[in-house]
This record gives structure tokens, C-alpha cells and sequence, in this order.
């Protein structure tokens, strides 16, 4: 699809290195900044799709960064400018190698967990007789490690980040609070639009001041799971799937048609009209999420668009 950018290999002025994630690539200018480009790749099951989605790097770039805009007041950001619709540029940090996973329903992966007869996650205790979707009487933070590329991020206790010195206890309880303020404001943004915020997560990074700030993504569909708000009690009670707000309408598709990532399955084949609905799926998402309409970036040729903008702002 011409519309779509799923991979990028520029040379800016002063660029000392490329990093290629899941979904965005990662510029490193002068040791000093960073070049975030969101493409429009998609991942599930740990898996990059072989296609690109329209829009979707668009949507989540401006997604986290209108939640770090409204979400600098209380906890400090890595975020400088958005010279394009797909880039992000920020302070280079040094990454903490633990994700602030936070909890506000037993949901997802503690759900599955806690089906198989398990009362503890990553060294918290969850309620006894508690059923899937409902709420925690707290939200409760489940790290996990960061894994490198090709490998599963691994659930970790606190204990265990502090003793394996992963983290420094002093480093340690700022990313706590600063976890537990963002997901605080992230749910009352939520309530706004009608949604609940469920579980995400958040990524730390220290500048070269040992400044503790948030980095990455903020309460996108790929970083956290919503609810809808309206129905909720009722699909409680009577035991029903929750209507959810994330990209696992697309982990869905790719089970029902015989793919779950793992070794001699084969993805099965996207054709156009799938990954329009896709796109617009997201679309929906952002407008959900936002509560603002989505505008359509000029895509006739995203890598020139990109390219001419970064320059720009690098000037």
C-alpha cells in the first residue's frame, strides 16, 4: 500500500544511530535527541504484520502526545516537539529496563493468571473471589522486564527489581508514584469520553541531568486496554465479554483464522478491504480516545513529508 510507511532509512544531519522497535523507529541526533518516527506497522502476537495500516502510526503518535500534553502538570516529559504527524523528537534518555504496568481490573493477562488458581502478580495480592473485568479495590502495579527485540517481556515484583539492582529503591518509588499520578489522570480523562482505562503501561527514561521523566507512549490502544463505560455494571452481572477499546479486535481475527504467532503458522493472508476496516477501527479509537475528530495527514508521500518536516525542525 503506497499510502502506508512501514520502514524508514534516513540519514539526518549529526544521526549517530538508528533503532528499528516493533512499530517505531528510534533517530539518535548528536547524543542529545532523539527522531521517534511512528510508523504504520502492525504487531500482535509479537509478530509484525506483513502489511502497513493507514493512519495507524499517525494516531498513535498524536494520541501519546496529547496525553503527555495533558499529563506534563503532574509528571515530567521526555517530549520537546511533533514536527510531523508521524514524529515525536525528545530529550535522549537512558531508558529504565522495567515497564510500569499498572492494573485498575483484573483483566488480560491477570486474569488469565488468576483463572489458573494464582492470588499473586509480580508479588501483589489479589482478592479472593474476584471474577474477569472486575475492579481491583486499588489498581495495582505489576512491572515487568523490558525484554530485547524477539524475546517476551517477563513479569518481575518489586523485590526483586530492587535486589537484582535493576532499579534503585530511591529511583524506584518515584516511578511508583509517577505510575500511579498518570494512571489516576489517564482514568478521569477516560470517564470524560465515556470510557474506563483498565490497565497500561508506562516506560521511564533518565536525561543526561538525572531527571526521571516519562518516554515512549502514554494511553494508546497498543499500550493500554478501554472499556466503554456505558453497560459495564450490567455485562458484569450477567457474566458477559466486556466491550473493549484496544487492538485486540485484531488478536481476534488472527486466532479466528488460525494464528496465534506461534512456530509453522502462517499469517493469514490481509486483503485491502480488511485492512481498511482496520484502519478504520483506529480511527474510531483515536476519536474515542481523544474526543476530538481525526484529520487525515497528506499521505501521497509520507517518507518525503517526513523527511522535509524532521529537516526542518532540525534547522
Amino acid at each position: 500500500m503506497s499510502n502506508t510507511i512501514t520502514d524508514t532509512n534516513f540519514n539526518f544531519p549529526n544521526q549517530e544511530s538508528l533503532y528499528k522497535g516493533k512499530v517505531r523507529e528510534v533517530y539518535n541526533i548528536n547524543n542529545d535527541q532523539l527522531v521517534m518516527i511512528a510508523t504504520d506497522r502492525l504487531s500482535a502476537f509479537d509478530v509484525i504484520m506483513p502489511k502497513g495500516i493507514p493512519y495507524k502510526g499517525q494516531i498513535l503518535n498524536q494520541i501519546a502526545t496529547k496525553m503527555m500534553d495533558a499529563t506534563k502538570d503532574i509528571v515530567p516529559n521526555w517530549l520537546l516537539a511533533t514536527p510531523d504527524p508521524n514524529v515525536a523528537v525528545g530529550y535522549l534518555c537512558e531508558p529504565f529496563k522495567v515497564e510500569m504496568v499498572i492494573r485498575g481490573y483484573l483483566s488480560g493477562h491477570a486474569a488469565r493468571e488468576y483463572k489458573i488458581g494464582k492470588r499473586t502478580l509480580c508479588g501483589v495480592a489479589m482478592p479472593e473471589g474476584m471474577k474477569e473485568n472486575d475492579k481491583f479495590p486499588t489498581p495495582i502495579i505489576t512491572p515487568s522486564t523490558k525484554a530485547d527485540q524477539g524475546d517476551h517481556d517477563e513479569d518481575i515484583s518489586r523485590e526483586d527489581i530492587l535486589k537484582k539492582g535493576i532499579v534503585s529503591e530511591e529511583d524506584y518509588l518515584i516511578l511508583e508514584e509517577y505510575t500511579r499520578a498518570l494512571f489516576k489522570r489517564g482514568s478521569e480523562i477516560a470517564a470524560e469520553r465515556g470510557l474506563i482505562l483498565v490497565d497500561t503501561k508506562y516506560e521511564f527514561g533518565k536525561t543526561k541531568e538525572g531527571k526521571i521523566v516519562l518516554i515512549d507512549e502514554i494511553h494508546t490502544p497498543d499500550s493500554s486496554r478501554y472499556f466503554y463505560a456505558d453497560g459495564y455494571e450490567a455485562r458484569q452481572e450477567k457474566g458477559e465479554a466486556q466491550k473493549q477499546l484496544s487492538k485486540e479486535f485484531v488478536r481476534q481475527w488472527l486466532i479466528e483464522n488460525g494464528f496465534q504467532g506461534k512456530e509453522g503458522q502462517q499469517i493469514p493472508e490481509m486483503d485491502e478491504a480488511y485492512i481498511n476496516s482496520v484502519s478504520e477501527r483506529y480511527i474510531e479509537l483515536y476519536e474515542n480516545i481523544t474526543g476530538e475528530k481525526f484529520i487525515k495527514a497528506d499521505v501521497e508521500n509520507i517518507q518525503a513529508r517526513i523527511e522535509k518536516n524532521v529537516l526542518e525542525y532540525l534547522k
